[in-house]
Formats: structure tokens, sequence, C-alpha cells
């Protein structure tokens, strides 16, 4: 099983990036999937989640600012995050699960992540 997650990279304040999280091993379908980050110092904590049914959750700091989506065809899911503040730096991680209450734990599968620096 193998979480790919690409996309990140350095950005302007107010610009835009999309993260990507390919998955293999894995029948996607039946997954829960979800983005976390980590930045320095701090805990992981949760960003966003979609759902097998693809019902959409989102914490409140990236409300109104991210797009969690996935595309079964191609097994990956999605993060299109537009308006990014500097508090939004950190690395990055996807994970999937396939019961909801092992999102986000040990339980699950997850990326190697990717590092997103907003910055002038």
């Amino acid at each position: 099983v193998q979480l790919q997650a690409s996309g990140g990279g350095l950005v302007q304040p107010g610009g835009s990036l999309r993260l990507s999280c390919v998955a293999s091993g894995i029948r996607f379908t039946t997954y829960h999937l979800a983005w976390y980050r980590q930045a320095p110092g701090e805990q992981r904590e949760w960003v966003a989640s979609i759902a097998r049914g693809s019902i959409t959750n989102y914490a409140t700091s990236v409300k109104g600012r991210f797009t969690i989506s996935r595309d079964n065809a191609k097994s990956t899911m999605y993060l299109q995050m537009n308006a990014l503040k500097p508090e939004d730096t950190a690395v990055y991680y996807c994970t999937a699960a396939t019961i909801t209450s092992s999102l986000g734990s040990a339980s699950g599968y997850w990326g190697q992540g990717t590092q997103v620096t907003v910055s002038s």
C-alpha cells in the first residue's frame, strides 16, 4: 500500500496550490480520505476529509479557502488551497482508512508528506 503526496512548494501569501495524493494497493472507493498538516513545533492537525460517498468536512481555519476532492477513477485525492496564509505553512499528509474512526490514527495508511511554505 502506498500513498504518494505531491504538489507542495513555496507560494506567496494569497496564492494557490493544489496537492495530490495518489493511492496504490488499496481499493480506493472503499476508503475515507483526509489531509492533515504539521507545522514545525506543532502537533499534527486535521485539515479536511472526504468520505467514500464524497461528503466533505473542513477545519474552521481552512473552510472557504480549501477544497478537498477525489477522483476514484484515478485513485487520487486533491486539496485545492486558495488564499494561502503564512499560518498554512506545514508539511501536508494524506491518509486513508476504511473506518471513519480510524481516519487520522495509526490504524490508517499515511503518505510521506509534502512541504507547503507560504512566505513573501
